[in-house]
């Protein structure tokens, strides 16, 4: 919770929230493949699954797209997440967050739709075999 609002008046109390993956998540799409926002429909793993992390997989439609891209509007598409604004604790203790919820668009299994990676990527990529997306990404965090 933070103050926010005139110092002359009381205060207005606005609480601050972390968004986890879910249906109707929006996210940034991190390659060049012509996407620029998609829409989670589906979380994959299980029948009953409701949130994603990083590394996990989605299924997703595209919401905004550059034209002449490769991936048109209403697409659907599975795209692996690569970035979180909600922190996620590590073995060593330390916590990890981004700036925003970010996806890079997969063809088949693991291999990215793209031929380049914006912004950087969690380590936790590595240990679930993306290795493609984590040698294209500038920087793993």
């Amino acid at each position: 919770m933070r103050r926010v609002g005139n110092p002359a008046c009381r205060y207005i109390q606005v609480k601050e929230t972390k968004t986890v993956i879910q249906q109707e998540s929006r996210l940034r799409v991190a390659d060049n493949t012509g996407a620029k926002e998609i829409l989670c429909i589906r979380v994959l793993g299980g029948s009953s699954r409701r949130y994603a992390g990083i590394g996990d997989v989605i299924v997703a439609t595209v919401k905004d797209a550059i034209p002449g891209g490769n991936i048109k509007r209403g697409e659907v598409v599975k795209a692996v997440i690569v970035r979180t604004t909600k922190e996620r604790r590590r073995a060593d203790g330390s916590y990890i967050r981004f700036d925003e919820n970010a996806a890079v668009i997969l063809k088949g299994e693991s291999d990215p739709r793209g031929t380049r990676i914006f912004g950087p990527v969690g380590r936790e990529l590595r240990e679930k075999k993306f290795m493609k997306i984590v040698s294209l990404a500038p920087e793993v965090i």
